[in-house]
């Protein structure tokens, strides 16, 4: 049998070894050696070979606009949303495009080959919708990009954000959205996810909605999201993201709450690179930081995975695209620091992440598609702590992105000259 691809002497995530044959755009052997010809062969010989990294938190039509009309002075999570505001007249379709298609492909480059990404809808032009479905038009070859209609000023709170919402919906946006915290009351923040939560059940779609992202203890919209998914038979489709008056609330209220989230199949997404950096702005010290409760949530029984959320927008002044950024970040801010933990880290931003976002077809096994990344690694809690080069990534069966090893020759007095492959352990 011929492959068209045949990735060499990779180590898996398992710990294993394995030959992996791609036919097509499809994952069709797995064996501890392939003994076949391929039209090309990848040598991974000790390298990490993974799934591709997946992104279920993202903000693609504001990405890379940093700078634009002006800079977070303050840093805060409001101020972005204002400073958003002053933004959003001045995006064109075309900016919106060229910035997320630049953005896409520096996930490319690292391996991310799936992003969920909120659009503002409140902008009664939708105009960042209908660029950002052009986009994943565009990369649907080789990333799978989902859209969630995200009424970013309140679905109450703005004019015109429902009957938008259900324009963006119509118009083929896959994932219904929201912001509870921050319509103008907490009654009205509940009545919006339940009308929110009852728009995805009428359309069979799921939900992601930004909950309490605020310092506010008393800011409890994940409460009634767990309540609307068990009502409307959401179970698995609903998702909340950032959580992090979480990190404030009353130990004994959260003992109650995190069985509530588990038994209704939501899913928790927090973004530790944004959460660190936006919560707590207004204290002194003791400082708090801002992330939700991640190693408690994983007890509990609730799906968590990472999300980037920002990169170089009014919210946030960095970012690469780099998941396991993102990774080592959580993993510092939640002090999942022992083997098991780490590993489970990887995890969140590979398989835990196709989980929430309901892609079926992620995977390393025989039949799946194949979308794959060869890491200057040896296994997943190494890459976490390099954060290596990303040697070769596949998606689709296509090999979409090369890179050479940066190795270091050192000649030091004293010493014989030697090869440094980035702090490689062994």
């Amino acid at each position: 049998m011929a492959f068209d691809i045949i990735v060499k002497g990779g180590v898996l995530p398992d710990g294993g070894r394995a030959d992996i044959g791609i036919s097509g755009d499809r994952i069709t052997a797995i064996e501890p050696a392939i003994a076949a010809e391929a039209g090309e062969l990848i040598d991974a010989t000790g390298n990490l070979v993974s799934p591709p990294f997946v992104d279920p938190h993202f903000h693609m039509d504001a990405t890379l606009s940093y700078g634009i009309p002006r800079i977070n002075a303050s840093g805060t999570l409001l101020e972005g949303i204002a400073l958003w505001g002053e933004l959003k007249p001045l995006l064109t379709h075309e900016a919106v495009r060229e910035r997320a298609l630049a953005y896409c492909d520096w996930a490319v480059s690292m391996g991310l080959l799936a992003i969920r990404t909120h659009v503002d809808v409140c902008d009664d032009r939708l105009l960042a919708v209908e660029a950002l479905l052009e986009v994943k038009r565009l990369v649907a070859p080789y990333i799978d990009l989902q859209l969630v209609a995200f009424p970013q000023d309140g679905l109450y709170r703005s004019p015109n954000a429902r009957q938008n919402t259900i324009r963006a919906l119509d118009l083929g946006v896959d994932v219904v959205g929201g912001i509870p915290h921050f319509e103008r009351t907490m009654a009205d923040g509940r009545r919006s996810v339940t009308e929110l939560c009852e728009i995805a059940a009428a359309r069979g779609l799921m939900v992601d909605m930004h909950c309490d992202e605020t310092d506010d203890p008393l800011s409890r919209h994940i409460e009634q999201l767990a309540y609307e998914a068990q009502r409307l038979g959401l179970q698995g489709r609903v998702a909340g993201s950032h959580l992090t008056s979480m990190h404030s609330m009353d130990n004994y209220y959260v003992s109650k709450l995190l069985p509530l989230i588990a038994e209704a199949g939501v899913s928790a997404i927090p973004n530790p690179l944004i959460n660190i950096v936006l919560q707590g702005r207004h204290d002194t010290y003791p400082k708090r930081r801002g992330l939700t409760r991640v190693p408690e949530m994983i007890k509990a029984g609730v799906r968590v995975g990472f999300g980037q959320d920002c990169v170089l927008d009014p919210w946030y002044s960095l970012g690469t695209a780099d998941m396991l950024d993102v990774a080592f970040m959580g993993l510092h801010v939640a002090q999942m620091t022992s083997p098991a933990d780490m590993r489970r880290c990887f995890d969140m931003v590979t398989a835990v992440n196709a989980e929430i976002m309901g892609l079926q077809d992620h995977g390393l096994a025989v039949g799946k598609q194949a979308s794959l990344v060869v890491l200057d690694a040896g296994n997943p809690i190494e890459a976490i702590r390099l954060r290596p080069e990303r040697l070769c990534v596949i998606a689709k069966g296509k090999i979409v992105a090369r890179r050479q090893r940066q190795d270091t020759r050192l000649a030091l007095p004293g010493r014989p000259a030697n090869v440094n492959r980035r702090h490689r352990a062994g």
